[in-house]
C-alpha cells in the first residue's frame, strides 16, 4: 500500500490507516528525522479517540493512553542503543500488554517486532508532501 499526502491531509491519512489496520497490534514508523512520524502518530491517536495531546516520548521511551477500554502505547526508541536496552526499558513487555503499540525508530530493536507488524516507511518528497509505503518488512539501519 502506498499513500502520497500533503501535511494538510495528515488527519485524513491517519483516519484511513486506523480504518485499515485497527486490528493489528503493532505499527512501526521508519523515516528520517523530521519526516513527521510523531505528527502522523498524534493524528492516528486522535483518529482512535485519544483526547489528550500526544507528544513524542523521546525521553520517557513510551507514553501510555487509554481509549475506549484499549491500552495504546506510543514508543520512541531513538535513545535506545540496542535490543538489550529496549528490554531493560520494558518495551518488550509493553508490546505484549498493549492493544496497540505505535513505535518510532523500531530499527533499534527489530527482533522484538511480532510477525504481523505493520511497517510504515515515510519518505519526505518535499517540504509539504510525504509518501508512506506500507508493508511488513523493517528496513535496515544502513
Amino acid at each position: 500500500m502506498d499513500f502520497i499526502y500533503t501535511l494538510d491531509q495528515t488527519d485524513e491519512i491517519a483516519l484511513q490507516l486506523v480504518q485499515q489496520y485497527t486490528t493489528t497490534p503493532v505499527w512501526v514508523f521508519q523515516a528520517p528525522m523530521g519526516a513527521g512520524k510523531t505528527t502522523l502518530i498524534a493524528a492516528i491517536g486522535k483518529a482512535m479517540g485519544i483526547q489528550e495531546a500526544m507528544s513524542s516520548p523521546t525521553f520517557s521511551i513510551m507514553n501510555e493512553y487509554q481509549v475506549q477500554g484499549k491500552l495504546i502505547y506510543h514508543m520512541d526508541w531513538y535513545r535506545l542503543e540496542n535490543e538489550a536496552d529496549a528490554r531493560q526499558a520494558g518495551v518488550e513487555a509493553a508490546l505484549e500488554e498493549a492493544d496497540i503499540s505505535l513505535v518510532e525508530w523500531p530499527e533499534k530493536a527489530p527482533n522484538l517486532m511480532p510477525d504481523n507488524t505493520v511497517v510504515m516507511h515515510i519518505e519526505i518528497l518535499d517540504p509539504n508532501r510525504r509518501r508512506i509505503y506500507i508493508n511488513h518488512e523493517l528496513a535496515s539501519l544502513d
